[in-house]
This record gives C-alpha cells, sequence and structure tokens, in this order.
C-alpha cells in the first residue's frame, strides 16, 4: 500500500526516485542513507505531536458531553413549573417569632457567596434553556468532521515522515559528492573535493544513544544560509552539507578524507576551472590583434608598391 502511494506522490512531487551521481568515475560512486534509527525517532516524534492532539480531542468530546446535558437539564427545569406558595387558612394561629440570632461575618460572606453561585447558575439556566435547537447536533457534526479530519491528517503525515526519510541520498564519487533531501521541499547540492575545506563528525545526546552522527562537509565558496545559521567568523564563508543521522559516520568521514587527498595527490581540477584556464587571458589575445594588424599593413604596402 504505501509502495503505491509513494510511487504517485513522487510523480505528483515530479521528484525522480534516485537522484543522478555526481562528476566521478563510475566505479567510484558510493551511495550512503540514514540509519534506521533515524526513520524511529522522526516516527517517535510524530507520535507525540499525534498523542498530543489525541488527548486535546478526548477532552473536547467530555466537554461536549457536560455541555449537553447540561442543556437537556435546563430545558427540563424551565419545563417544569415553579410551585406556588400556599396561603394560610384563616384563623389559623399565628406562630409566635422569636428573635432570631444574629448571623456572624463568615456566614453572612458564606451566604453571599452561595447567593452568587445559585444566580450564575440561574442565569447559565436561562441562557442554555433558549439554545436553540440545531445547535447541539452542528457542534455534534463538526466534532465528527474534526475526528475524520485527524484520522486523515495522521495517515498523510505518517506517509510524509516515511517518504522524508527515504529520501535521504548520500552520494561520494572520486571527485564530489551529493546531498538530496526533502519531498515537500526538495533540497540536492554538490560539492567538489577542489573546494571541501573541512570534514567533521558532530552528535548529539540523543543520536549518540541511537548510535547515530552528522557528518558536515564545509567548502569554500560564497557562503549560504545554512553556512550563517551553522558557522561563526570564518565558518560564515563556508557552504555546508551534512550527511544527517547516519550511522556509519567514521565510514563517511574516512571515505572523504581518502579520496580527498587522493584528489589533490592527483592534482586532478574541476572541469569549470580546467576550460577557464584554457580560455586565453586578454593580453595574449590583444598580442594577436596587433601582430595581425601589422600583417595587414604590411600587405597593403606590398599591393601598393606593385601597383
Amino acid at each position: 500500500m504505501f509502495e503505491w502511494v509513494k510511487v504517485r506522490v513522487l510523480r505528483l512531487m515530479r521528484v525522480p526516485p534516485a537522484p543522478e551521481p555526481p562528476l566521478g568515475a563510475p566505479g567510484s560512486v558510493r551511495i550512503f542513507r540514514a540509519g534506521f534509527n533515524q526513520y524511529r525517532l522522526r516516527l517517535l516524534r510524530w507520535f507525540v505531536g499525534q498523542a498530543g492532539a489525541i488527548v486535546g480531542i478526548g477532552f473536547s468530546l467530555v466537554f461536549l458531553g457536560a455541555m449537553e446535558m447540561a442543556v437537556e437539564n435546563a430545558r427540563r427545569s424551565a419545563a417544569i413549573p415553579a410551585p406556588a406558595a400556599s396561603p394560610a387558612p384563616a384563623g389559623s394561629p399565628t406562630p409566635a417569632m422569636s428573635p432570631a440570632p444574629s448571623p456572624s461575618a463568615a456566614q453572612t460572606r458564606a451566604e453571599r457567596r452561595r447567593e452568587r453561585d445559585r444566580q450564575r447558575d440561574r442565569t447559565l439556566a436561562a441562557i442554555m434553556a433558549r439554545t436553540p435547537a440545531f445547535v447541539m447536533p452542528l457542534i455534534k457534526f463538526l466534532e465528527l468532521a474534526a475526528i475524520a479530519f485527524f484520522g486523515f491528517q495522521m495517515m498523510l503525515t505518517y506517509a510524509i515522515v516515511r517518504l522524508e526519510f527515504e529520501q535521504h541520498w548520500y552520494i561520494v564519487t572520486d571527485r564530489s559528492l551529493r546531498i538530496r533531501t526533502g519531498i515537500l521541499r526538495l533540497q540536492e547540492s554538490t560539492m567538489s573535493f577542489a573546494n571541501i575545506q573541512q570534514v567533521e563528525i558532530r552528535q548529539g545526546p540523543v543520536q549518540r544513544l541511537l548510535g547515530l552522527a552528522d557528518v558536515h562537509v564545509r567548502s569554500a565558496g560564497g557562503g549560504g544560509d545554512m553556512a550563517h545559521a551553522e558557522g561563526h567568523g570564518a565558518e560564515k564563508s563556508l557552504h555546508l552539507g551534512i550527511f544527517q543521522g547516519v550511522d556509519n559516520a567514521i565510514e563517511i568521514r574516512d571515505l572523504i578524507l581518502e579520496r580527498l587527498r587522493r584528489f589533490r595527490e592527483a592534482g586532478l581540477g574541476d572541469p569549470e576551472e580546467g576550460r577557464a584556464a584554457d580560455a586565453p587571458s586578454s593580453a595574449s589575445v590583444e598580442a594577436a590583434v596587433r601582430e595581425l594588424l601589422g600583417e595587414a599593413r604590411a600587405l597593403r604596402g606590398a599591393l601598393l608598391t606593385n601597383s
């Protein structure tokens, strides 16, 4: 089922299933993927977020149930007429009124508080009794629609989490490396060994517990947003590529350093640099133009002499 969804989502987002290898010898291509514990970590974060939403939905259901019960009780109370006080029979002796004891200040405050509570309850009951009959069914419908949408987004966000994990591609050749991540926001960066300045491993406490690490590769040139976010001082002038959440960080680092050493020992350069070096300089062009102009003048003089 997931593979069916994956193929159609990649086709819809116009994302190729696998990136093209960067510049390098065909036999030198090495492909690395994020560790499976990285997927478990992403899945745990997704589960915590969904659990919080489920708790919120449960509280809303309890609140709506209590509200519905209060509305029904208020309507029943409003439908029952209040009993009228029966007058005392004629000729009946009037009981002697004994002087009531004066209440204390604490009793007076408690009685006032109870009276305020009774007044509030009567006001709420009156409001609920006047609530239109369609309000509660409408609220129930909206709640059921929200639950259905929550179930749909659970499937959708789970598919996104898994696709995001599977779209982490790290490719290393003997001349360059390429990193591709993302599904909704596709990011692909290529670094030539001619520009790589630093390779380091970074590992947080959670990654250390899961046996994961990040390999940071920095290369010279311009400095981008990632370099400004990660670096300070001199690092701001470096591009940054991250092999995120890999379980063989030492192998990747050693491979890049070894191929970088061979690349520099072989004296290989970037093809763009080679083409720039082969291009004629402005001084040589100027000298060639002067020589051509001199030959043209000499030819013109010879023609004039013969004529």
